[in-house]
């Protein structure tokens, strides 16, 4: 019934998901782009709902504090102090070895506002945790979520960014002036 009604209202506001899904993989990390509004949070929500997969998501720890913390933790989401920089891999590598079945998605961007330099570490995840990543476009001009084959880090970031910079380079945001660009470093 909830991915009937998330189809039915993805298809009401002009929406389509493009590629597949992985079926049968249990562990991989979902990387979503551009993010430039809180509108992407529902959008997730309803796609997580149509292709019925159960994908949790990394948030900075204070959306899980009172009042609403009980909510995001229901949804799926597990809280990470992004103060402390290296221990936020280490943190979701742990997870990765401790579930057999975990598939997070991460905002790369880090933020919903322009940035000139990408977060890496969901990149260092996939590599320590050895699984792959699965991208993700979210393009509000085209009103299309595009999902990508799984690939596997190669641990070589000049070879491997230019093609994840290459897939999300044209996807518009919900507010294309906080998009990324070709020349986004990492």
């Amino acid at each position: 019934m909830v991915r009937a009604i998330s189809k039915w209202t993805l298809d009401l506001l002009g929406w389509q998901i493009k590629g597949q899904y992985p079926e049968g993989l249990k562990q991989f990390v979902v990387i979503v782009m551009p993010h430039t509004s809180a509108w992407d949070f529902p959008l997730g929500l309803l796609v997580r709902a149509v292709v019925q997969a159960d994908i949790r998501f990394v948030a900075k720890d204070s959306l899980f504090r009172s009042p609403f913390g009980w909510f995001f933790r229901w949804m799926g989401g597990y809280p990470v102090d992004r103060s402390k920089r290296g221990r936020y891999v280490d943190a979701v590598i742990d997870i990765f070895e401790k579930e057999e079945n975990f598939v997070v998605t991460i905002a790369p961007e880090g933020t919903r506002e322009k940035v000139d330099r990408l977060r890496t570490g969901f990149y260092y995840i996939a590599l320590g945790a050895g699984v792959p990543i699965v991208m993700v476009r979210f393009d509000y001009g085209r009103r299309e979520v595009v999902i990508s084959k799984p690939f596997w880090p190669s641990g070589d970031k000049d070879r491997d960014f230019p093609n994840i910079i290459d897939f999300f380079k044209d996807a518009q945001g919900k507010y294309p002036d906080k998009g990324i660009d070709e020349e986004v470093k990492y």
